[in-house]
């Protein structure tokens, strides 16, 4: 009975809430109903008087920007500041940090001093610099040595590119530095064949003569394992050139790849850089000839021409060649120097005429004592001192020339040995590469020895 009653009053309970649902929309519809024309629309009801209108600070706001407090909001708001209030952790930290900045501080201060003291000889002699010549005040000091620590990986990998020169009179009396690209070579590219890399003519006869006179080295800018085997073809004998710059003997100055020859290890008043960018030589301008580039033609006699101009500096033997070398600069050298050179001999062969006239002019001589006539055509004319070395010079070329030829073959043995024993080198292990460069014997060879020894103890 009790269950039946609250079934009852449960089902009465849900019809009153579904009128209510049902009812709700209905009154909403009504409400947003236009009362029709003819009616007359009510009044709104008149706005409340100030009076009764409730506090908007009492009332929560809606709005989504709420306005800017009012200068009453802007003073204290009584609450208690966090200063005074830090840990004792909090306190010991800030005083380390404060600590830290200090010592930084001083030992910054410090550093700036000592970078600023007086220069040191092993410093001069690092820098290739005199006294004179390096920076004086401290300001400039500091700058100097802070740009050397931040210059360093624009630097050459060696402070010296070269070994020492040797002793005399094996040690050639000047340097010939000899730029690649487009002097003594030049490279094309198409889409059938590729790179192709070609000799520039008269090159063979350029670097055997000038070895007569230069050390000649090669300072390219490419890297070694794509100028080596170009090199190996210049000079396959390793006869005529002596050592081998490669990139990573360059520096960068302000982005552009530069020779410098102050690393050379080298007396720079013997030291002579042939080169066809003007940037290249940005250091040395003094030491440097810059040639027109060759492009190709098969015809070109740009590099033969250069040789009497270089081989003059090799027989006269002048304490300094940089002030030769500014009095060419900017002219075309080998134009300039046979001008000069027909010259030199325009006045040999007047002073030989002169000297042939007073010896005739005498009135005695042995040929009139015997009633000889005097009217014989003369003697030729005597070369000139260039022209006498110039002559030992091509009468030396050709006899290593001629023992080159001869011994061709066994040159060629020899080169072909080098190549298979550095090729079984490479075939190996990586410890087998570093040991044969190191000097020691083969793992193979210490197996074998092994053996031979453990047969002869058996037996």
């Amino acid at each position: 009975m009790r269950q039946f009653q609250v079934s009852v009053m449960f089902s009465v309970v849900l019809r009153g809430a579904a009128r209510t649902r049902a009812f709700t929309p209905s009154v909403r519809y009504l409400a947003s109903q236009v009362p029709p024309s003819g009616s007359t629309p009510q009044q709104p009801p008149p706005p409340p008087t100030p009076t009764s209108a409730p506090s908007t600070s009492s009332l929560p706001s809606l709005d989504f920007q709420p306005a800017e407090p009012g200068p009453e909001r802007l003073g204290r708001t009584g609450a208690k500041s966090s200063k005074d209030s830090l840990s004792s952790i909090e306190r010991r930290r800030s005083l380390w940090g404060r600590l830290s900045l200090a010592i930084f501080a001083l030992a910054l201060g410090a550093e700036a001093v000592y970078l600023g003291r007086e220069w040191e000889a092993d410093e001069l002699s690092a820098k290739k610099l005199r006294a004179e010549d390096a920076p004086s005040g401290r300001v400039e000091r500091t700058k100097a040595r802070i740009l050397d620590m931040f210059d360093y990986l624009n630097k050459p990998i060696w402070t010296e590119l070269l070994p020492p020169p040797l002793p005399a009179p094996h040690q050639k009396p000047y340097t010939l530095l000899l730029s690649m690209d487009d002097l003594l070579i030049t490279s094309t590219w198409d889409r059938h064949q590729g790179w192709r890399t070609a000799k520039r003519p008269g090159v063979d006869y350029f670097l055997a003569y000038l070895s007569q006179f230069y050390e000649i080295i090669i300072f390219t800018t490419q890297n070694h394992y794509t100028a080596l085997p170009v090199i190996e073809k210049l000079d396959p004998y390793n006869f005529f050139i002596t050592y081998k710059l490669f990139r990573e003997a360059t520096r960068f100055v302000d982005g552009k790849i530069v020779k410098d020859l102050s690393y050379l290890n080298r007396d720079l008043s013997k030291v002579i850089l042939l080169d066809t960018h003007p940037e290249h030589v940005a250091t040395h301008p003094e030491n440097s000839i810059v040639v027109p580039k060759w492009t190709g033609n098969p015809g070109d006699k740009g590099l033969v021409a250069m040789i009497p101009f270089l081989e003059s500096i090799g027989i006269y033997k002048p304490q300094d060649v940089r002030p030769i070398l500014q009095a060419y600069e900017g002219k075309d050298v080998p134009l300039e120097y046979a001008k000069k050179e027909a010259e030199a001999r325009e006045r040999h062969i007047a002073e030989w005429k002169d000297k042939s006239r007073g010896l005739g002019a005498g009135g005695f001589t042995l040929s009139s004592l015997f009633g000889v006539s005097t009217d014989t055509p003369h003697s030729p004319i005597p070369p000139t001192y260039l022209e006498q070395k110039r002559a030992e010079a091509q009468r030396q070329y050709k006899d290593e020339q001629a023992y080159i030829a001869s011994h061709k073959a066994e040159f060629d043995k020899l080169l072909e040995e080098d190549r298979q024993a550095m090729a079984k080198e490479m075939s190996g292990s990586l410890w087998g590469v570093l040991d044969g460069m190191a000097g020691k014997k083969p793992v193979e060879d210490a197996k074998k020895v092994a053996e031979g020894g453990d047969a002869q103890g058996k037996k």
